[in-house]
């Protein structure tokens, strides 16, 4: 979530300014981490992706990991669905999700992975057709790596100014310079 704050406040350029630690940065770092906790690894590869995970116990989610709302005029608030893979893949997860986006009546449904997709089950995604979007056309349903994403590629969707991270958006910074007040109780005499 400070990433993201963070880069709302600046912008993207601010991420060269700082280094996260503990974080996967490649795709055996990811490994790792989903063998060590499925759980914190889904977190985190929703994340790659500004989704917000879905609340509730574990296992209970009903085939949706997380969600993107995005805004189509001043009335339209439509959905992108989220399912996050890390073990073995299978077609069928293909075939869920597109139950569980015509379920949603969501717009995108998403299948982040850890390990490349069959061509199975690319041929099923495909089946899905497009999302029409003010913006264009979008595959309805889309399978992105991991690997993808640490190579900065981006979910085909509407743009990021039209979707809602669902915390409410940090101030712009004004790049002027800034006034720093003093830390607390800096002004106050000390006492002994």
């Amino acid at each position: 979530m400070i990433r993201h704050r963070l880069r709302d406040t600046y912008d993207e350029s601010v991420e060269q300014t700082y280094k996260v630690i503990g974080e996967p940065v490649s795709v055996e770092d990811a490994q790792v981490l989903a063998a060590s906790d499925p759980y914190q690894f889904q977190w985190w590869a929703l994340g790659l992706v500004g989704a917000r995970p879905v609340e509730g116990k574990k296992g209970a989610d009903k085939g949706i990991d997380g969600r993107i709302y995005f805004h189509e005029g001043d009335r339209v608030t439509r959905q992108i669905i989220f399912s996050v893979k890390a073990g073995k893949l299978h077609a069928p997860y293909v075939r869920d999700l597109r139950g569980v986006v015509d379920r949603e009546k969501a717009a995108i449904g998403v299948l982040l992975t850890l390990d490349e997709p069959t061509k199975a089950m690319r041929t099923e995604a495909a089946s899905a057709g497009f999302y029409k979007s003010p913006w264009g056309e979008h595959p309805k349903l889309q399978i992105v790596t991991v690997g993808d994403l640490l190579d900065g590629k981006r979910l085909d969707a509407p743009p990021s100014r039209q979707t809602s991270v669902t915390y409410k958006q940090a101030p712009r910074a004004k790049l002027k310079a800034a006034e720093q007040s003093p830390l607390y109780g800096a002004d106050e005499p000390e006492v002994d």
